[in-house]
């Protein structure tokens, strides 16, 4: 995987990006711009998530921008959007991670795929099918501002007690993929997080 190149300062995504429409087989249908996907209930469309872990077992989270029309301000996993046209979802990953966080994951590993659908108040919604990803990376974030306000590396023990005890501070997609991940796939991270993949 070729390096793409990282402009801190670059705006990543609008409105106007095409996304692909897919039916619960994960059958393309067509594309829509990003505000239509978003309106209203939502339109099911095909994303991705990435959850970035380091040596320590520490997992990279993100705050959302503010500006974000949804769930801005809201912690999430390391990366996700949706990848464009012709992309496969490895690199379309690779890609948003480097324009989000200035990081590239030497390997990612894909875990599964799901479908949810997410209100958020009368502002729109998140309606995806989207494929999980998990990867190592010990490298230090470049937050690119127009995505993200703030980066932490957490212990899934110090995770666990933030979403326990703060639940509404976190984007309801990565509670489910985290929920998930914590119990059907503790043996895929914990190979992944040991460089055994």
């Amino acid at each position: 995987m070729t390096a793409h190149a990282h402009d801190n300062f670059a705006v990543v995504s609008s409105d106007s990006d095409q996304l692909i429409l897919v039916n619960e087989h994960d059958e393309e249908l067509g594309l829509a711009d990003k505000l239509s996907c978003h309106d209203g209930q939502g339109i099911l469309h095909r994303a991705f998530s990435v959850l970035l872990f380091n040596e320590r077992g520490e997992m990279l989270i993100q705050k959302r921008a503010e500006v974000k029309r949804l769930w801005g301000g809201f912690w999430s996993n390391s990366c996700c959007s949706h990848p464009r046209e012709g992309e496969s979802m490895t690199y379309a990953a690779q890609r948003r991670m480097s324009e989000e966080l200035g990081l590239e994951a030497k390997h990612l590993t894909y875990l599964y795929k799901f479908q949810y659908h997410a209100q958020f108040g009368d502002i729109g919604a998140e309606h995806e099918l989207c494929s999980v990803f998990i990867g190592r990376c010990d490298e230090q974030a470049k937050p690119n501002p127009h995505e993200i306000s703030e980066v932490r590396w957490l212990s899934p023990e110090a995770l666990e007690h933030e979403l326990e005890t703060n639940p509404d501070a976190f984007t309801p997609w990565f509670k489910l993929e985290w929920s998930e991940i914590q119990n059907k796939f503790k043996a895929q991270l914990e190979a992944e997080i040991a460089g055994l993949v």
